[in-house]
């Protein structure tokens, strides 16, 4: 399978310097046709939509069309799109394969299915919520504690490298 035309949206996106330590950015790609709502398969997506999400916005940083695919089952199909997501902490999907599954979660991308025509808006407006609420799924609720923790061993760095700490 080749990826037949990949965008990498640059002016106006995300700039994730810009970002501080403290905001949360959930990378989230989403199985679409057309844009605007998850209507594909995993392994027979014709394109993914990545976006970079915080509670308070979404940026479409990411937009990848491949060629066209079956649900043949078979995996090396899966190189470039597991490629792609590489950052990503979700991808929303209408049905996703169970070597596909593994392939994710070992890639640490929770694959989530959801009902066909799914709006990508009302996904981005969940996440956000969960994002601001104490209650998130269990596999956010692991994002951000490891994100916690890279934020603080990047501090603790900082700080040993401007007290002149050497090894």
């Amino acid at each position: 399978m080749a990826l037949r035309r990949h965008l990498r949206i640059l002016a106006g996106g995300i700039e994730e310097q810009r970002m501080t330590t403290t905001t949360l950015v959930v990378k989230a790609a989403f199985a679409t046709s057309d844009r605007h709502q998850v209507d594909e398969h995993f392994g027979a997506a014709s394109a993914m939509l990545i976006y970079a999400i915080t509670p308070d916005q979404a940026t479409v940083v990411e937009f990848a069309q491949f060629g066209d695919l079956d649900c043949d089952g078979h995996e090396d199909k899966l190189a470039a799109k597991l490629a792609l997501l590489q950052g990503c902490a979700v991808v929303y999907c209408q049905a996703v394969g169970g070597s596909a599954i593994q392939q994710l979660l070992a890639l640490g991308v929770q694959p989530i299915r959801v009902e066909a025509h799914t709006s990508i808006a009302s996904l981005i407006a969940d996440l956000q919520a969960a994002l601001r609420s104490d209650h998130s799924p269990a596999w956010l609720n692991r994002l951000i504690r490891r994100q916690h923790q890279s934020d603080h061993a990047d501090t603790r760095f900082a700080a040993m490298e401007a007290e002149g700490w050497q090894d």
